[in-house]
């Protein structure tokens, strides 16, 4: 066993029975095997649906469930009831995670953990805030861990499948700040963004609905490859998908930069 898994799960070990909130990502994934390797029904898995959430997201978990034999209840964490989330404002997050945390500790009675890693501490995460609020624990955290040492973990366990996967953040943030959230466009986006992977295999892709743009963020190497008539048919393509939805604004091609869509305040520490 190596030393990121050892302290990985003595740390779960110390926290005892809990509940895991599941999003489908790497992190939150790898997570869910480790506690039930150490607490197995003494763990359950808590994965939220909405409008926001990625269907290949919700798939993951609904097989890793199905073939690990995890306790899982799927809810639903009402965020877009929350008048304060619809409007996206910088911390749409909060927002979002209070709903998601307050909503988890109705139906569970033990230690609520999410995939957090030392990583991510370092980003302006509002959603942090929610968690402390509510008592969220993470694991990876307490065992001083970060992303890097999370993909070696899930390789360890042989979760090929999860130990590369891309980064997958809720649909909502490729609205950018101050647009109003619509499960629709929401919808649109999440096309969007399967188009461009059927079409150009990229190691990144990203559908940032800006306030005069639609924007389709790719790594590099995609950008360069990308050839003037593959870019014109799939700009009238994902113009289509995003008009039907409401947004008519032109389509363009730029180099993916992590939260491009996400307005922070200056004033905002």
């Amino acid at each position: 066993m190596s030393r990121y898994l050892h302290r990985l799960e003595t740390v779960i070990g110390d926290i005892g029975p809990m509940a895991v909130a599941v999003s489908g990502g790497v992190d939150s994934m790898t997570l869910a095997v480790a506690a039930h390797r150490v607490l197995g029904g003494e763990v359950r898995m808590l994965h939220a649906v909405s409008p926001a959430v990625p269907q290949d997201g919700s798939d993951r978990v609904q097989d890793y469930a199905q073939r690990q034999g995890w306790r899982l209840e799927v809810i639903d964490a009402h965020e877009f009831a929350d008048d304060k989330y619809m409007a996206n404002p910088h911390d749409r997050c909060f927002h979002c995670k209070t709903n998601l945390y307050s909503t988890m500790a109705d139906v569970v009675d033990c230690v609520l953990v999410s995939g957090t890693n030392t990583d991510d501490l370092g980003d302006y995460r509002p959603g942090l805030r929610a968690a402390a609020t509510h008592g969220v624990r993470h694991p990876f955290v307490e065992a001083d861990l970060d992303k890097q040492a999370v993909r070696a973990i899930a390789r360890e366990l042989a979760l090929h499948d999860l130990a590369e996967l891309p980064a997958s953040p809720c649909l909502s943030s490729r609205i950018e700040t101050g647009i109003q959230i619509h499960p629709k466009v929401l919808g649109a986006v999440y096309r969007a963004e399967r188009l461009v992977q059927r079409e150009l295999s990229p190691t990144t892709a990203r559908c940032r609905v800006r306030h005069e743009s639609i924007v389709i963020e790719l790594d590099p190497r995609t950008i360069q490859a990308l050839g003037q008539a593959q870019a014109e048919a799939l700009r009238g393509q994902i113009g289509d998908l995003l008009a039907a939805a409401g947004v008519k604004h032109p389509v363009n091609f730029q180099a993916y930069r992590m939260g491009s869509a996400f307005l922070r305040p200056e004033n905002e520490q």
